[in-house]
């Protein structure tokens, strides 16, 4: 099979995978590898096509449950490991900034953020973990996610098949497909060497820091050193 013949993929039962992808998007911290929006609109588009993998309303569907199912898992895990969860390897490699941001979104929107964090990519994979640590009601966190899944889920993929007759876009499928693909590398990678960045510029702050304690330290030595000689004197007989 072409590896880029996705509408086969999807009909051998890629909408079941992409199902899974959506639900490890927020049922488990890896989920921030995974281009959410850009499949959905690549699946509207396919489900556009003469030879759909699947009438439109059933990825309209299952995207949507799959996504709150996520929710549902990503918010007792929160629930379940409290602070840990902040503290993990992988939270270590997403780094303080999208958490810091997540939690101003709680504070600004409350409630409102599970719904709205649904459309901002890694902030999504956070918000059920932050809402089952900081023991948001679980009524509450359902209803919103609920809402935010089948308006993020079905809107994405509706629009994708609206589009999916305009001819630049029909014909340049394997573009897109490509393109979905670049929205995670890309990210990520200047992610990591972001990191990397700020961890040697720390690693030399601290080298240097530690040098100047050094250097302070053998100067204060060598003055106590002589402040306890006294000069030696001939005595005569």
């Amino acid at each position: 099979m072409n590896p880029f013949d996705v509408s086969s993929f999807m009909a051998t039962g890629g909408l079941i995978g992409l199902c899974v992808l959506v639900f490890l998007e927020t049922g488990v911290l890896v989920g921030f590898v995974f281009p959410g929006d850009s499949l959905l609109f690549t699946a509207g588009i396919l489900a556009a096509q003469p030879d759909p993998y699947a009438p439109l309303w059933l990825p309209c569907v299952l995207v949507p449950l799959s996504a709150a199912l996520g929710d549902q898992c990503g918010y007792f895990i929160g629930r379940r490991l409290g602070a840990g969860v902040l503290q993990g390897r992988v939270m270590r490699f997403i780094g303080p900034e999208p958490v810091d941001r997540t939690h101003r979104f709680f504070e600004r929107y409350g409630p409102l953020t599970v719904f709205f964090g649904r459309f901002i990519g890694i902030v999504r994979t956070l918000v059920p973990l932050l809402a089952g640590f900081t023991r948001m009601r679980h009524r509450d966190f359902t209803v919103f996610s609920i809402l935010g899944s089948a308006f993020w889920g079905a809107g994405i993929i509706v629009l994708g098949y609206l589009l999916g007759d305009v001819t630049i876009i029909a014909e340049n499928i394997d573009l897109m497909i490509m393109a979905s693909a670049a929205t995670v590398i890309v990210p990520i990678t200047v992610h990591l060497v972001r990191r990397g960045l700020a961890r040697r510029r720390a690693n030399r702050a601290e080298v240097s820091d530690d040098a100047e304690v050094s250097g302070d330290a053998g100067v204060s030595g060598e003055a106590a050193t002589g402040s306890d000689e006294r000069p030696v004197t001939a005595r005569g007989h």
